[in-house]
């Protein structure tokens, strides 16, 4: 299982879920041993396809740092805050991210658009 690292350690995950928002972007940071590397792509692939299948998931990515290390930025666009909370306090998710590799360090974070004029829409 990952470790869990917050992004905002005063305000981790498990805050940010219990709020209702829609929809809503969890953005999350993975760091890892390279030699790893393998066995996280697949415990990511598995729970990316269970997360595909939940109501609410919209979309998906997966980036991979430029370099030598393994570091992977993961995206993910939900309908609501309660329908990702949904996914990700379920139990098959919970048992899926057992299976990532011990060196694996999470900082999942919740974030929602932001319109700025002439620029982007919320």
């Amino acid at each position: 299982m990952p470790q869990m690292r917050p992004l905002d350690p005063a305000f981790p995950i498990d805050r940010q879920i219990a709020l209702d928002a829609g929809p809503v972007v969890l953005v999350n940071l993975f760091t890892l041993d390279a030699t790893d590397e393998q066995a996280f792509l697949k415990g990511w692939q598995d729970d990316a396809a269970f997360m595909k299948r939940q109501p609410g998931f919209i979309s998906t990515q997966l980036h991979r740092a430029v370099g030598d290390n393994p570091t992977y930025l993961n995206y993910a666009v939900w309908e609501s805050n309660a329908l990702f909370r949904a996914a990700f306090t379920h139990p098959e998710f919970r048992a899926k991210i057992a299976d990532y590799p011990a060196s694996a360090v999470a900082s999942p974070h919740l974030f929602q658009k932001v319109a700025v004029p002439g620029i982007c829409v919320a």
